[in-house]
């Protein structure tokens, strides 16, 4: 199907020029490259990976996280979304990836997510005949908790987590820079016009890294130390199948594929004022167990869809899978070229803060614009409140459930995995009633009340008049 040639960011199809559309493509790499990194560097230190191993790493979670990306964006058959959305090596799948790199290293790891790769595969065939298992009430409440949980690494940022440069956590420093991020993205998305409004948090970014640049917060030490050029190899770590780790991993890639519909719901929802079609939701679950899979054999780590640039799309409006084309093609060559990638992570953690914890915000939002979608009756209520509840609870108390098994700390202490699961099985048990079917029932319920109000009157009544006969 041809469609018409349009060069509005605003038309997902649009092709905007070059110099326009750059700026807007940055803002999404600086928005998630440092989450895409920071994964393959606390995996590759838990399983023991040696100096050259854990570069591959970094290298190849940049690299599929390209080409996931240009999947999802240029669909190949069946497999791709065809929406705006980014995808990558996520943070989704960190505890899982440590429990199986603790006990059998890395290749345990890519065995492990072969098999995950395959249950996503499977998901994304037969979602059609299951997606009414994920109304809004589920969907809604996994986005909310996603943006609810990003909180904490957005402040985290802000304070200077990781950068060594700085004072030290929690500086005075590292807020004003934070804080300086923030107020500029703030004032260019809220009073800026025309192009300053879209490209907001690319301003603020720039005006951030400057500011960190003067305080001698940037560190160029990992740009330095990065060779021009790197092949991907496959098999080049090795690949074991464990029947504990295998299992772990299915479980977690068929939860996260929640995550996934809740993301790309959210995107659709909030960047395209529509639901997201059946066709779209099966495509893009599909590319991302195909890029898991053949990720694994090259050395990459599970993709997933990256939460902060579905924020940023509903933020800015901007859909036109040409400027998310160009971020993924970056990626792609970051991932060839490890200096390009190694100058793009010399970005201070205070900068990357103070410009996504908006971000982060909108995700929120976006979860609750998918909520009422969907009527708010006690039911729906019910499980959102209890889902939420469990979900940040167990996540704010990490040590209450320390006890447990490796298994179920990996399973339990995500968020999103609670919160999916637990609004997935209320879903399912809850007897479901419209906001008329409970009027009824209050309605019932007083009725009821009344009539025994009525019965004991006359009963009162009754004896009342006996006693006054025989007074008598």
């Amino acid at each position: 199907m041809k469609h018409s040639q349009s060069k509005s960011v605003f038309d997902y199809y649009g092709k905007p020029s070059f110099g326009k559309a750059l700026p807007l493509s940055f803002q999404h790499i600086l928005a998630m490259i440092m989450g895409a990194v920071t994964p393959p560097l606390i995996v590759a230190g838990v399983a023991g990976a040696n100096a050259q191993e854990t570069m591959m790493l970094v290298q190849i979670a940049l690299l599929f996280s390209g080409l996931s990306t240009l999947l999802q964006l240029f669909p190949v058959g069946r497999f791709g979304a065809g929406v705006p959305t980014i995808f990558g090596v996520g943070f989704a799948y960190v505890p899982s990836l440590i429990a199986i790199g603790s006990v059998y290293g890395l290749p345990g790891i890519f065995g492990a997510q072969i098999a995950g790769g395959i249950a996503m595969l499977v998901v994304g065939l037969f979602i059609k005949q299951i997606r009414h298992l994920f109304p809004p009430v589920v969907a809604g409440t996994v986005v909310l908790v996603i943006g609810l949980s990003l909180y904490d690494i957005a402040i985290k940022y802000m304070a200077g987590s990781g950068n060594v440069a700085a004072d030290g956590f929690g500086s005075a420093q590292n807020w004003l820079v934070g804080i300086t991020t923030l107020a500029v993205v703030l004032l260019c998305s809220q009073f800026g016009k025309g192009y300053l409004r879209l490209a907001a948090i690319i301003v603020g970014i720039l005006v951030g890294y400057a500011i960190s640049f003067f305080f001698g917060m940037v560190d160029f030490a990992k740009m330095d130390a990065a060779p021009w050029v790197m092949v991907p190899t496959p098999f080049a770590i090795g690949i074991e199948f464990h029947a504990s780790a295998v299992i772990s991993m299915v479980v977690i890639c068929i939860v996260n594929s929640v995550q996934t519909i809740g993301d790309l719901s959210a995107t659709t929802v909030g960047g395209m004022n529509r639901e997201l079609k059946d066709k779209e939701l099966s495509g893009g679950l599909l590319g991302n167990g195909l890029c898991t899979l053949v990720g694994a054999i090259f050395g990459g780590l599970p993709t997933a869809s990256f939460s902060q640039n579905v924020g940023i799309v509903a933020m800015t409006k901007v859909i036109s899978r040409y400027v998310l084309g160009i971020a993924a093609v970056f990626l792609v060559i970051a991932g060839l070229l490890p200096k390009f990638g190694a100058a793009m992570t010399t970005i201070p953690y205070p900068v990357l803060g103070g410009a996504t914890i908006i971000v982060f915000g909108m995700i929120t939002m976006t979860g609750i614009q998918l909520l009422v979608k969907d009527e708010l009756s006690s039911r729906n209520i019910t499980i959102v409140a209890l889902a939420v509840a469990l979900a940040m609870g167990i996540n704010a108390v990490p040590e209450a459930i320390a006890q447990l098994g490796d298994t179920a700390r990996m399973l339990i202490g995500s968020p999103v995995i609670v919160a999916a699961t637990v609004a997935f099985v209320l879903n399912m048990v809850l007897p479901k009633k419209s906001l008329q079917d409970e009027a009824r029932e209050r309605e019932e319920i007083e009725r009821q009340m009344n009539q025994g109000t009525s019965k004991s009157d006359a009963k009162n009544d009754n004896a009342q008049l006996r006693e006054a006969n025989a007074s008598n």
